[in-house]
């Protein structure tokens, strides 16, 4: 599997993310975005949920800036967004949840639970 993708909401003809890095694994989905200053502009970090868990949520704990959480259903449909979620809050449990995106703030604005995501290879900057 490809490291890099890139989010394209299909339902509004829109990128909603230029670059996603998929965390894999335990040590890289624990670690997330933990020790950074922020994202750069078109950035984000992917999330899947393992096989047997049939839910997903994220913690900002130890965070420095906040995000929007995109959260998507074996479909790649959008199911919840956590809007500009801060630092040291705990997001929404979204039960069937296979993906979550973790984008810049305001990064999701436009984009609506129901919409459609494709998530392609993308090309490295």
């Amino acid at each position: 599997m490809d490291k890099l993708f890139k989010a394209v909401n299909l339902t509004r003809s829109s990128v909603l993310c230029e670059r996603l890095t998929v965390a894999y694994g335990v040590a890289e989905q624990s670690r997330g975005l933990l020790g950074r200053t922020g994202l750069e502009p078109g950035e984000g970090m992917l999330f899947i949920a393992g096989r047997l868990i049939p839910f997903m949520w994220m913690h900002m704990f130890f965070m420095r800036f906040p995000i929007d959480v995109v959260f998507l259903d074996r479909a790649d449909r959008v199911i919840r967004i956590d809007r500009r979620l801060k630092p040291w809050r705990v997001s929404s449990l979204v039960i069937g949840a296979r993906k979550a995106l973790e984008l810049a703030a305001g990064a999701a604005d436009g984009t609506s639970a129901g919409d459609r995501i494709a998530l392609n290879p993308a090309v490295p900057a």
